[in-house]
């Protein structure tokens, strides 16, 4: 078994919700509520959910774009909820970040030259000869030209700009990479273009993804193991193909049901899913899906259910028995 390169222990981030002639806080809303994983070095892990789910939340917390409410988050033995600016800018170096949409996380008024060289300068690495040339090399590495550097964001298409995204990501050569919906934006067919290359690119630099994103299709494709959020919470995490095929919990049951299978011919049962999620801001007792659930318990609705493990397969549901 390969060596953890990121833990994650009773992560929360609660918003506060203020209001009133004098702006006190009212309530709050539980974004990331109480979750706990790990990350080993060389691996994907997927963390999938509908929207406002926290998935996006919790890819910001680990880069600490956003400070955590509680909890602890520990890259490769070092704690980086409680270290200095300094001491986070330089394990930034080894933790970078591909965002949704590539055109706004480009600077439309830099050249793709500039918007590269940008990290390296930040970190202090190399000479300017060096930093040019390393550009030219890392464009040829995302499947671009190296005669691109001196275009700007705007003369590019979709998929091309999120090469360019990957490209400014790996320019600091990092250990970790977290992908946040880094497909969603693009035509299904570059979709795959993207996800082969993160691939290609995974394997080349010896890199580990945090791959986040709402189309469990696309998630099966790139993950080793897939994290399952709910309202904040982390109710399922597996091995990919063991939690495709045999899911515990029956929220996963039901999105998996949802997902097409180009076979005319199957029979396949969806399963819906009733009701609205309900508000971050006041979620239900106990089990956060049972307002939803058809196999709803007594106890679902008072009793938070605790983690449990069969073989590598973490389930926080009360009717799964071991």
């Amino acid at each position: 078994m390969s060596e953890l390169l990121l833990e994650v222990n009773g992560l929360k981030k609660y918003f506060p919700i203020t209001g009133g002639l004098f702006g006190r806080k009212q309530g709050e809303v539980k974004a990331v509520d109480d979750i706990s994983f790990y990350v080993r070095k060389g691996e994907t892990l997927g963390i999938v959910g509908e929207s406002g789910c926290g998935k996006s939340t919790t890819g910001r917390l680990l880069m600490r774009l956003m400070e955590a409410s509680e909890g602890k988050i520990i890259f490769e033995d070092k704690e980086i909820t409680s270290m200095s600016k300094s001491e986070l800018r330089k394990t930034r170096r080894d933790i970078q970040m591909v965002f949704q949409d590539p055109y706004a996380s480009l600077n439309p008024r830099h050249s793709i030259e500039q918007i590269l060289e940008e990290p390296l300068i930040v970190h202090g690495i190399g000479t300017k000869a060096e930093r040019k040339k390393q550009v030219r090399e890392m464009l040829e590495v995302v499947g671009l030209s190296s005669n691109y550097a001196k275009r700007y964001p705007h003369q590019f298409s979709g998929g091309q700009r999120q090469r360019i995204g990957i490209a400014k990501a790996l320019m600091t050569k990092p250990k970790l990479i977290i992908a946040d919906e880094p497909v969603s934006a693009l035509d299904v067919s570059i979709q795959a273009q993207v996800l082969n290359l993160m691939k290609d690119i995974q394997k080349e630099f010896q890199l580990t993804y945090i791959f986040i994103a709402h189309d469990l299709g696309v998630v099966r494709h790139i993950s080793d193991r897939v994290g399952v959020m709910y309202l904040g919470r982390l109710i399922e995490l597996a091995e990919s193909e063991n939690l495709y095929q045999s899911p515990f919990h029956p929220y996963t049951k039901a999105l998996l049901s949802a997902v097409p299978i180009p076979d005319p011919d199957s029979k396949k049962e969806t399963i819906l899913i009733e009701g609205e999620i309900p508000s971050p801001a006041n979620p239900p007792s106990g089990c956060a899906f049972h307002t939803r659930c058809s196999q709803v318990l007594d106890i679902c609705k008072t009793t938070r259910p605790r983690e449990q493990e069969l073989n590598g397969h973490f389930v926080a549901c009360h009717l799964f028995k071991k």
